[in-house]
């Protein structure tokens, strides 16, 4: 029976045993995330058929469909490995809006999961966060309409548009600003059914909160977005859609800490760090 409420889905890796290639998928349908419910999850069937990339790992004992696992079994990872990550260039307001849309690719590579560290190289100039809506593409998907294009979604989660400044302007593309390795986290779980139209976004730095913002300023909309995606290329399940960064930003450092939030989602934690 599908829920009448937001549901959570989440892309989790096992404690034990220790093992760097499983992954399951899991769900929960509790309405309070911070309860003792909310911190009770059940093992599912990918939510991306026909996603290679996003295959359970063969069941075994306490990871079967139907199994219940608590939190402390389990680490969240990114909750899907998308073929492709897209991001919405000056996607604020009536100013992006009076733009034609325009996307940018971010490398898949770039992807890593909550709690992962964002690693700043030597020499990268300033670095900043963007606590983004990120939709969960479901199915495969070309030539969407507004009249379908949320039969596209699976679900939305949190998604951080780490950017390099001074890259991003001596690269017209973007690639070099956005595509370094851990410049995209996301997670910590898929919520679906979830009423995008004016969600709270933010970010907090080093445990303070900067000025938020709502989806509603965006100038583009999640089905808009969608439909203009699909007219030149085919989503694939899993893939990543970052929807634009209203809100207000400060500059990261090695030994920082960047929480991104999104009303209706939660909380994306993610430290800095020289790589390793």
């Amino acid at each position: 029976m599908t829920p009448s409420h937001p549901r959570r889905i989440a892309r989790v890796r096992p404690h034990s045993p220790a093992s760097k290639q499983e992954q399951f998928f899991v769900a929960n349908d509790a309405r309070d995330f911070g309860s003792d419910a909310g911190r009770l999850w059940t093992v599912i069937d990918t939510p991306f058929p026909g996603s290679w990339a996003n295959a359970c790992s063969a069941p075994r004992s306490g990871w079967q469909p139907g199994s219940v696992v608590g939190e402390d079994a389990f680490a969240f990872l990114a909750p899907s490995v998308p073929a492709n990550v897209l991001g919405m260039a000056h996607n604020t307001g009536q100013a992006g809006r009076d733009l034609p849309p325009q996307a940018f690719h971010k490398a898949a590579t770039s992807v890593v999961g909550p709690g992962d560290a964002i690693e700043l190289p030597p020499g990268v100039g300033q670095v900043d966060p963007e606590a983004e809506l990120t939709i969960v593409v479901g199915r495969r998907s070309r030539g969407l309409t507004p009249e379908n294009a949320r039969e596209a979604i699976l679900g939305f989660t949190i998604g951080n548009d780490v950017t390099a400044r001074e890259l991003q302007k001596l690269d017209d593309l973007w690639i070099s600003a956005k595509s370094q390795d851990t410049f995209t986290p996301a997670g910590p779980w898929i919520v679906t059914g979830l009423d995008s139209a004016a969600l709270s976004i933010g970010i907090v730095h080093n445990g303070t909160g900067l000025r938020a913002a709502s989806s509603a300023d965006l100038g583009w909309g999640v089905d808009e977005i969608l439909v203009y995606l699909t007219s030149f290329m085919t989503l694939h399940p899993g893939d990543l859609v970052l929807t634009g960064f209203p809100a207000e930003s400060a500059q990261l450092h090695p030994g920082d800490t960047v929480t991104c939030r999104v009303e209706g989602i939660g909380e994306l934690t993610n430290p800095v760090r020289e790589p390793a």
